[in-house]
């Protein structure tokens, strides 16, 4: 797989700060070692899985702010490929049901790869902050229509979609897939919530205005959209097709590291990560 191109995006100068001082805060020239933390890639990987850096950041309160998002996240991800190398299963949860999948090699094995390491962390990221955009859309001759939408708005982003010239579809398949893989990963309670009713398993009922989607139906539309962005030529362009047609391929393996972190790490604090 083609080197990633999101790394290019992270460590920052307080990235750096915070790295050097929980890994090596007695260190005299921290110029010279932030430096080389910056430019030589295998030392800043080690430093960034030094278990110290994840100690850190889940004990002591608020020092995810310290730090980038994209940092914070990679930082997990990478310790859920340590932690699964220790285990051999992870669980699916069916209903109340919980089942033992025997995956953990594979998980593993996906997370190995840096472009797909970084491109969850990066995706997470994005969930930070939700940002809401205006738009105008020709209706009519000489008539035009705004519309306000989000970019957690799936299926407001569908419709959008289909409004604009496929030159421009990229981001929107992207983001699609993107909201899909977080959910399922992150918040799949809630999903199931929407879905059926907790105690009883019945399915909830439709409303007009109202679409409830199953866990299943997100990986569906997941899976498409990450298809569409890989067909896509300008994700040839960038050097991304790789990267799409993998998470399209192996929507469930990049689903559990999401998991993981959700149950393990996060687990009552999603909502203060998440805008």
């Amino acid at each position: 797989m083609s080197p990633s191109k999101f790394r290019s995006l992270r460590l920052s100068d307080k990235d750096l700060d915070f790295l050097v001082e929980t890994v090596s805060p007695g260190v005299i020239d921290k110029l010279k070692l932030k430096q080389i933390v910056k430019e030589d890639e295998g030392f800043r990987n080690t430093f960034i899985d030094d278990e110290k850096v994840f100690r850190r950041l889940v004990n002591e309160e608020e020092a995810f702010l310290k730090i980038s998002p994209a940092l914070f996240f990679e930082v997990l991800l990478r310790k859920v490929a340590r932690d699964l190398k220790g285990v051999s299963y992870t669980i699916e949860k069916a209903g109340t049901t919980k089942i033992p999948v025997f995956d953990t090699k594979d998980v593993v094995e996906f997370l190995a790869k840096e472009s797909l390491l970084d491109y969850l962390a990066d995706m997470l990221s994005s969930f930070t902050r939700i940002e809401t955009y205006a738009f105008s859309i020709q209706v009519g001759e000489h008539i035009f229509d705004k519309i306000r939408v989000n970019d957690l708005d799936m299926l407001s982003l569908i419709e959008l979609c289909e409004t604009v010239e496929d030159t421009y579809r990229l981001g929107f398949y992207k983001r699609i897939a993107d909201i899909c893989l977080f959910i399922i990963g992150i918040f799949p309670d809630y999903a199931e919530y929407d879905h059926r009713y907790p105690f009883s398993g019945q399915l909830r009922p439709q409303f007009r205005g109202k679409v409830r989607m199953s866990l299943e139906d997100y990986e569906k539309e997941g899976r498409k959209f990450y298809k569409l962005a890989a067909e896509h030529p300008s994700a040839r362009e960038l050097d991304l097709s790789e990267v799409f047609w993998a998470l399209h391929e192996d929507f469930q393996k990049a689903k559990k590291p999401l998991n993981f972190i959700a149950e393990h790490y996060l687990r009552y604090k999603r909502y203060r990560f998440f805008g």
